[in-house]
């Protein structure tokens, strides 16, 4: 039977951020990661009250199934009371916080997940993400419009579909039951990892033989050597094969400490707006999962390409008649060159240059003279059949005239 033989969190505020608004849990079934949104409003808020209550299902469930169910619900109930916090403190209005979570029970694992954090799985020298992103750009790549490179780089890359906060009472929540086995390790990571360190990197760090805490530890290290411009969160999950738990719960981001916020509680419902993680390098975002806004963002997005592709059509376009100006300007700087040289069995000069482009021609013969090749001395024969430059043509007629008057041999 497969059960966690270790189990390690790491989470660094990151080169950029002034505080942590990421949290992390490694229990005894339960392991989590939740990134916050909402900048200074509340990111660090919301996913501290996120991570504290779904803590609460950290416990011993008879059946995957239950626990699918517990962690689903644990995640509304989170939901609800990130809704009741910001009724009483309209200062957070706008927090909100992704999580994505994992029970190990037996030989499987109840997943619930929300956001754009994510949960990999690194199983015989594989790597495989088990989530799906509730993204913006996202949805384009399912749908074939973008590719997962375009997807890196894209503007709305930061937009979310799907969060925990005060916009709505049930989010749609994925959950799903996965079998698993000794040798196993599980990787639940907040975008500050993902969105920095390649999968190649994070394969690399997982297939490693370093324990738990140390490849957290090793994680965590690449994302800042890359710039960590957001938090960056990492839970490590390591199965074996049965046998004693190694290692006791550990909370690590903003739900390590005790949550401070506000002043006395405000009873003003705040509105229902848009969060923002503000962000010092990219703005991030929550937008509802509306058909309306999805389908404004599409239609943004075919702008976007059509203004790109009309820009490397430009762009080309100036390039080839860049080409095609230099090429002329080229061939009429050759064609205002001369060398004397030999036409059968006469000498002729030449306009052009001696050096041909492929099947061009860059010379032809301007003037063929009467003077036979066989009448010159032996040096000036083989000047002209290695051919003598000219400085212009009348350089080019001085030449002929000197060959033609040196005494023959």
């Amino acid at each position: 039977m497969a059960t966690v033989s270790h189990s390690a969190a790491a989470s660094n505020v990151g080169k950029i951020r002034s505080n942590n608004q990421d949290s992390g849990y490694a229990g005894h079934t339960l392991f989590l990661v939740a990134d916050g949104m909402g900048g200074h409003a509340g990111g660090d808020v919301a996913s501290a009250i996120a991570t504290k209550r779904i803590i609460e299902a950290d416990r011993t469930y008879q059946s995957p199934q239950d626990a699918e169910f517990a962690l689903q619900a644990a995640l509304i109930a989170a939901n609800s009371q990130l809704a009741e916090t910001v009724f009483e403190h309209a200062e957070l209005t706008g927090m909100g916080t992704t999580v994505s979570a994992l029970v190990v029970i037996d030989d499987q694992v109840a997943i619930a997940h929300i956001g754009d954090s994510r949960i990999y799985l690194f199983r015989d020298g594989e790597l495989s993400q088990i989530t799906t992103d509730h993204t913006f750009v996202q949805r384009l790549v399912d749908s074939g419009r973008i590719t997962e490179a375009e997807a890196m780089v894209h503007p709305r890359r930061s937009v979310l579909m799907r969060v925990l906060g005060d916009v709505e009472a049930s989010p749609e929540i994925d959950t799903s039951i996965l079998a698993t086995r000794a040798g196993d390790r599980w990787l639940l990571c907040s975008d500050g990892l993902s969105g920095v360190v390649s999968n190649t990197g994070i394969a690399n760090a997982l297939k490693s033989l370093l324990d738990a805490q140390a490849v957290a530890d090793r994680l965590v290290k690449e994302s800042l050597d890359g710039g960590a411009p957001d938090n960056v969160t990492i839970v490590v999950v390591d199965i074996g094969a049965g046998g004693e738990r190694q290692g006791d719960p550990v909370v690590v981001g903003s739900a390590s400490a005790p949550l401070a916020f506000g002043e006395e509680p405000v009873r003003t419902r705040a509105p229902r707006i848009p969060s923002l993680r503000m962000h010092p390098v990219r703005e991030t975002h929550f937008e509802p999962d509306s058909q309306d806004y999805l389908s404004e963002l599409i239609e943004e997005d075919a702008r976007r390409a059509l203004r790109r592709k009309l820009t490397w059509l430009t762009g080309i376009v100036l390039l080839m008649l860049a080409i095609v100006g230099t090429a002329v300007l080229g061939y009429q700087w050759t064609q205002s060159r001369y060398f004397v040289g030999v036409e059968g069995s006469t000498i002729a000069i030449y306009q052009g240059i001696q050096q041909d482009l492929g099947p061009i021609k860059l010379s032809s013969v301007y003037e063929d003279t009467d003077l036979e090749l066989n009448q010159l001395r032996v040096y000036d024969r083989q000047q002209v059949e290695r051919t003598i430059n000219a400085s212009s043509l009348e350089d080019a007629q001085l030449i002929v005239e000197r060959l033609s008057n040196a005494p023959a041999e």
